[in-house]
């Protein structure tokens, strides 16, 4: 009876484990297709009622810019409600941002800058976050 307690610890030893992992992915999003913006909310959205504990975040850059875009963005009320009600954080490029002449005004509110979006997704990956790219 001992060895067949012992085992079934053994065995719920991984399930439990995973049960206290925390779930945190960072989406990488370069495109400028339009299909691509859709896909990674609606993913967002699908992760975070099924774990809502989940820490999500969008990196975008690119020509996927527009996405985070006030007067291009065609998700633009999805971020907005995701960004607000904290299911997931948006980081747009700061390099990209200069390369395309684009200052933070013309973000859509709840849209975060970071200097420089595969360093943040680097940092992510070092912090134990995984990894989603966007196609």
């Amino acid at each position: 009876m001992k060895k067949n307690n012992l085992l079934i610890v053994v065995l719920l030893m991984p399930v439990l484990a995973l049960a206290q992992t925390p779930y945190k992915v960072v989406f990488d999003i370069t495109s400028g297709d339009t299909a691509a913006y859709k896909t990674v909310i609606r993913q967002i959205k699908g992760i975070s009622q099924s774990r809502p504990d989940a820490q999500l975040e969008v990196a975008i850059y690119g020509d996927a810019l527009a996405m985070a875009m006030k007067d291009k963005s065609i998700v633009a009320d999805a971020i907005q409600d995701l960004s607000s009600n904290k299911k997931a954080s948006f980081k747009v490029c700061g390099a990209t941002m200069k390369r395309h002449n684009v200052d933070k005004t013309q973000l859509l509110p709840g849209v975060d800058v970071v200097p420089d979006a595969i360093f943040e997704i680097v940092t992510k990956q070092h912090e134990g976050w995984g990894y989603i790219k966007v196609m």
